[in-house]
């Protein structure tokens, strides 16, 4: 019996030392809210691209694209598209619009274009082999990012949740919409979701065509080139635009420490539209510290009866008094899904992409998010935040004090578990 203890004792030993190894791997460190300055956001654009770990790239055309009519110009695109076309995604279930896709990719493989499409593994289980069957018999390459593998085993916690198309190397869309049939139509009942995103032209194009490739690289190990994907490309537009996406091992991620860093940086105003709200308690202080500066910081999220994962919502919660003591108004959408993933500071600097305002996007997945300085387009995002807005509730302190016992427990409960929801 001795001996089976002490058996006991080192196993016990050595899945503790594994565990401490996988989080040492994984880990990353918090990020210094401490870049303040007195100039704007316009003055201070090279430095917040710099910081954020991307390049700053002038001379882009920005569309931005609104719910449903995504799709219309996504399978326009790749209907026209005559070189190549490359498809990252972190969520696609059968349905119409995956079969409508997958129809349309098989197509442009057998006209000529190269077609790669990279899928999170955990994400597109629900694919369906018909689409799946689709694309590869046209003689499309699809391949899985993080399948459940003995190699992925420090890795199956981290998801790749990019949203991210590229179309002959000239055009990128970039954003939060995923291939789900409830991202179709206008956000106008309960099934139907609100999303943004963006459809990219100009010099930026080869940067995405670069984010593209590091993930396929990882999981194919093929390495494409030429001037079928990395064309030279002429400026289409006068908007700057910096993407981030990268993420270093041991460092915070360029996502985290571009959505902490313009905290800092604004001088007017805030607004947030996000689906998954759960700042660190120092970008809460950093919130605070905006407000007192004179900053009017606004944050609109869904409801638990809008989101598709109450859980979040309550884990969410769980900082909400103390986001609302410090002057942060925060507003919650009840009739759907709002899926956006945006900021706007000032109103002359847009985030917009596929990261969330959480640790589980700041830490541990892979994102995508650009960084744009367009008066226009952050007026028409402050546009659609005053749209929502009409039709949620504000939340007030008093009153969220008063809430249920029941409430407030699965808040802290479900907050344990933040970084796996």
């Amino acid at each position: 019996m001795l001996v089976i203890g002490l058996v006991l004792v080192l196993l016990l030993g050595l899945l503790v030392l594994l565990v401490a190894v996988l989080w040492s791997i994984r880990r990353q460190h918090d990020v210094s809210l401490s870049m303040t300055s007195p100039e704007g956001i316009e003055q201070l654009l090279p430095s917040l691209a710099g910081v954020a770990l991307g390049p700053l790239v002038a001379g882009n055309d920005v569309e931005l694209l609104e719910n449903g009519r995504y799709f219309n110009v996504l399978l326009e695109r790749i209907h026209s598209a005559r070189r190549s076309v490359h498809v990252e995604t972190f969520l696609w279930k059968d349905g119409d619009i995956g079969r409508r896709l997958a129809t349309a990719l098989a197509e442009a493989a057998r006209r000529g274009c190269a077609v790669r499409v990279l899928l999170d593994a955990n994400g597109c289980r629900f694919i369906g082999e018909g689409n799946r069957s689709i694309m590869e018999r046209a003689g499309c390459r699809v391949a899985f990012f993080h399948d459940t593998a003995l190699r992925n085993i420090g890795f199956l916690n981290n998801r790749d949740h990019r949203k991210l198309v590229v179309i002959d190397g000239r055009e990128a869309l970039v954003g939060g919409h995923c291939i789900v049939d409830q991202w179709l139509g206008n956000a106008e009942d309960h099934v139907h979701h609100a999303d943004l995103s963006v459809a990219v032209r100009g010099p930026v194009v080869n940067v995405l065509q670069g984010v593209f490739s590091e993930n396929w690289v990882g999981e194919t190990s093929e390495v494409f080139s030429g001037a079928d994907v990395f064309p030279h490309l002429e400026p289409a537009g006068d908007v700057s635009v910096h993407p981030a996406y990268l993420k270093p091992e041991g460092s915070a991620s360029a996502v985290k420490i571009l959505h902490h860093t313009v905290i800092g940086l604004a001088r007017e105003r805030i607004r947030i539209q996000n689906p998954y709200f759960i700042p660190q308690p120092a970008a809460i202080d950093a919130f605070g510290e905006a407000v007192a500066r004179g900053v009017d910081v606004q944050v609109l999220v869904p409801a638990t009866s809008g989101s598709d994962n109450p859980k979040v919502q309550h884990a969410a919660h769980r900082n909400f008094e103390k986001l609302l003591r410090c002057g942060v108004r925060i507003f919650e959408y009840p009739h759907t899904l709002l899926h956006q993933k945006v900021m706007t500071v000032d109103g002359t600097w847009s985030a917009i992409g596929s990261s969330n305002f959480d640790d589980r996007s700041f830490e541990t997945n892979d994102e995508l998010t650009l960084g744009i300085l367009d008066r226009s387009l952050a007026t028409r995002l402050d546009d659609i935040f005053d749209h929502y807005v009409g039709r949620a509730d504000e939340i007030q302190l008093e009153a969220w004090r008063r809430r249920g016992i029941w409430h407030k427990a699965q808040d802290n409960a479900f907050y344990l578990f933040h970084l796996l929801l």
